[in-house]
């Protein structure tokens, strides 16, 4: 879960415990490569852009692409160039490795960027455009982070870990010359000892660098302990950098809290130039130096906050809210060359859109349809870049995951169409609205269905109620390879934005009563029955599936009603009191879930877990988690499946081998692993 800072018996009879294989089985590989649906093993065969970053001048567009590897099971990122105008493209820097963060300098004649040799540190390098040369500009310790030119384009600030000695308690005893001992204990004393992505953390944090753009030593421009700095920005005249970042003594106990901060390129100590209780954040200063935009709220403890767009002086005085009439989410801000309005990502009503926002604070929509990078579920969201008079955005449809596209004349032109060729020789599911209405207080409900590549008007189909995580996020109408796979395999699947999704208004998003569990179940039961009513969904055979906030609704799902003939909770909340305890984000889940210590309201934590319901359930539930989940922890997951053993319901743990919360579905292999298993669940228990 995120925070806003988603019937044959078992041959071993009830039980099935699972372990994936990292290597491609018959499970992943079966499907013949002539059929004309989406199959388990296509998976390697998609393409997705990402990042776009264009040229000053407006004339071309740099992108990473990530391409599936089966040899190695990943996707390879590497980075290509595209012609705004002919959609002409040319590779940049796809060698053997990883490449990524491309930016430009700012006369476009040099392209910096990040690459990682195979079994190598990434490192900061440099490509000369006319020539071809790519030079290393510093061999790095660490992965350089938020690259950022500056004016004149003689540096490049990037960010960068920074270890220091960890706290030590106690001393082994010194190990003889040639001995081989076991890695010493790991001991910390602070509150936040790892992360989903990163695992136990090492002492220190990142810091900001500067280093010459021809090549040098960086130089650490910061030196203050608190959390990762981001989103830097230069002031025009080169002399000062500002970035984003909690420098509080207890920062890590005040998660969502940040500043914007300035620090001078000469060196010396960073100035905060805000300082409310709440997130500051993404600062970019006006093009004549006078103004930053930022963006921020007042923190109010609730379990979902949206930011908004504020500008002060260069100097910290006179913050005022700009955006406080427009009731959405806004983030990633670009000033026009004018620096009379500001360029900034919005999700409306589940679609990624790229809005102008006037100083005044009138909004107008500049282009819609953006897509987000990810290719299991159809998350929304997207990017976007401007220069030279050209928007590049990421794109995607129903048909097609993450391209590029530019604004043109206000309506969008895809630049690429990298699985065009792939995707013809398959058949996908259609994607169609669904009309839907609360039965909780008559609001509207957005939701989509996707059906059968071979669906018939009339037929009644098995279906799979899917459900987003977050619950802070949104789906949009685009495509994703889980809900095209399941509808491969002959099911309808229905995927509602129910109550807590975001991207509806602020209000939408929030809890409105912690004491009244499971707020959103009403919306997912209107969701199934209106697409029984609309005669897609077979009601003698529904089936129920969702990820970290969409598991945990599932486990409540179950434990509320039988109509769900098996589920499967994928990588669920299942118990509030020692998920709060020990998953990596415990400060902002504890007071922002339901605010105050697991043990001042045990009552209302246990009537909020799914776990209080277990006693309930009958449904057949196959629970999936990464093994090095430390968002919602293995233990969660445990917990559930142990307690549906000792009732002795049909039930299976599948453990995904290296997987954390985030990277679930990262390998190609496990992504394909965990759909099929999910398929072949649902199978044995579907009605004939």
């Amino acid at each position: 879960m995120s925070l806003k800072c988603h019937a044959r018996p078992s041959p071993w009879g009830m039980s099935m415990h699972v372990r994936l294989s990292l290597g491609l089985g018959a499970l992943i590989l079966a499907g013949s490569a002539a059929s004309a649906q989406l199959q388990p093993r296509d998976l390697f065969s998609l393409q997705v852009a990402s990042d776009p970053q264009v040229r000053p001048d407006g004339k071309a567009v740099a992108y990473v692409r990530a391409s599936g590897d089966i040899t190695n099971d990943r996707m390879t990122r590497s980075i290509w160039m595209v012609d705004a105008v002919t959609g002409v493209q040319q590779p940049i820097a796809a060698g053997p490795g990883q490449h990524g963060n491309p930016r430009w300098s700012p006369d476009g004649k040099r392209l910096a960027y990040v690459s990682a040799g195979e079994g190598e540190k990434p490192q900061l390098l440099v490509r000369w455009m006319d020539s071809g040369t790519v030079a290393t500009v510093a061999t790095l310790t660490e992965a350089p982070g938020n690259l950022t030119w500056s004016p004149d384009g003689r540096l490049i600030a990037f960010t960068m870990f920074v270890p220091r000695d960890s706290v030590r308690l106690g001393k082994a005893p010194d190990k003889p010359d040639g001995a081989k001992w076991a890695d010493p204990p790991r001991y910390t004393e602070s509150l936040v000892y790892r992360t989903d992505s990163g695992g136990l953390l090492r002492p220190g944090e990142s810091q900001v660098f500067l280093v010459s753009a021809t090549g040098g030593t960086p130089r650490q421009l910061t030196r203050e302990e608190g959390s990762d700095p981001d989103t830097l920005s230069f002031t025009p005249d080169g002399r000062a950098l500002l970035f984003a970042a909690n420098r509080k003594q207890d920062w890590q106990r005040d998660p969502v809290e940040s500043e914007v901060w300035r620090v001078a390129v000469d060196g010396g100590q960073a100035v905060a130039l805000t300082s409310r209780d709440g997130p500051d954040g993404e600062p970019a200063v006006s093009p004549d130096g006078r103004l930053i935009a930022y963006t921020g709220f007042d923190d109010r403890k609730l379990n979902a906050q949206d930011a908004h767009l504020y500008v002060m002086n260069a100097d910290g005085s006179n913050p005022r809210l700009i955006s406080g009439g427009y009731d959405r989410a806004i983030s990633s801000l670009s000033w026009a060359p004018d620096g009379r309005s500001i360029l900034a990502l919005t999700t409306d009503r589940g679609e990624g859109k790229v809005v102008r926002i006037g100083l005044d604070g009138k909004v107008t929509e500049v282009a819609g349809k953006l897509g987000a990078s990810s290719l299991d579920r159809p998350y929304s969201g997207g990017a976007y870049d401007a220069a030279g008079g050209t928007i590049a955005v990421t794109t995607a449809d129903a048909s097609r995951p993450g391209d590029i596209a530019v604004v043109r004349g206000g309506k969008l032109a895809r630049l690429t169409d990298l699985n065009a060729d792939f995707l013809a020789m398959r058949k996908l599911g259609e994607i169609r609205k669904l009309p839907v209405t609360s039965s909780r207080d008559g609001k509207p409900i957005d939701t989509w269905v996707v059906l059968p590549p071979d669906y018939q008007p009339g037929q009644k189909r098995p279906a799979i109620l899917e459900i987003h995580g977050g619950p802070a996020s949104s789906y949009g109408p685009t495509f994703a390879t889980d809900m095209q796979l399941y509808a491969a395999a002959g099911y309808v699947v229905i995927y509602p934005n129910a109550r807590l999704s975001t991207s509806y208004g602020e209000a939408f998003s929030v809890n409105p009563d912690s004491k009244r569990p499971f707020a959103d179940y009403d919306d997912f039961m209107s969701a199934v029955d209106a697409a029984v009513a609309a005669g897609y969904a077979d009601p003698a055979n529904l089936f129920v599936t969702g990820g970290s906030y969409g598991g945990y609704a599932s486990a409540a799902i179950i434990g509320k009603t039988d109509r769900f003939r098996a589920a499967a909770l994928q990588k669920p909340v299942i118990n509030w009191v020692s998920k709060i305890l020990t998953t990596d984000i415990i400060a902002a889940q504890y007071e922002y879930t339901y605010g105050k210590q697991p043990w001042e309201n045990p009552e209302i934590l246990w009537r909020n877990s799914p776990l209080s319901l277990v006693g309930n359930v009958k449904t057949p539930t196959l629970v999936v988690v990464g093994e090095r989940d430390y968002r919602t922890p293995i233990s969660e997951s445990e917990q559930y499946y142990g307690a549906l053993q000792l009732r002795g319901i049909p039930s299976g743990l599948m453990v995904v081998p290296g997987a954390n919360h985030g990277g679930l579905t990262a390998r190609p292999s496990q992504s394909a692993a965990k759909a099929s298993a999910i398929i072949a669940w649902f199978d044995r228990y579907r009605k004939k």
